[in-house]
């Protein structure tokens, strides 16, 4: 069963307000954005760690009404997050896209 979850935010790189859906089929997080409501669909050139912070906030809500999301989805998303996750004295631009 596939899951899609919308928001919108402002773009790193312009601060212009864009939006951003991501969708989980087979396991597999997909992240897409779009500047206004009628442009298609495009993967973003970076996923920031806010992205994903933003996603596994609107899972765990998801969770609670248990609407197609599993343990499974809440643990991995955590468990990415904690990996990419900068401690401090890091280099921010060190920090890979999952």
């Amino acid at each position: 069963m596939s899951v899609e979850i919308q928001w919108t935010e402002d773009d790193p790189g312009t601060g212009a307000k864009r939006f951003v859906k991501v969708e989980r089929f087979a396991g597999k997080w997909e992240f897409q954005v779009r500047a206004k409501r009628r442009d298609d669909w495009v993967k973003p050139s970076e996923i920031t760690l806010d992205m994903w912070e933003t996603l596994l906030d609107a899972v765990e809500r998801r969770y609670t009404r248990r609407e197609g999301i599993s343990d499974t989805d809440v643990s991995q998303l955590k468990h990415l997050i904690a990996v990419r996750k900068p401690t401090p004295g890091d280099n921010l631009e060190a920090v890979e896209e999952i």
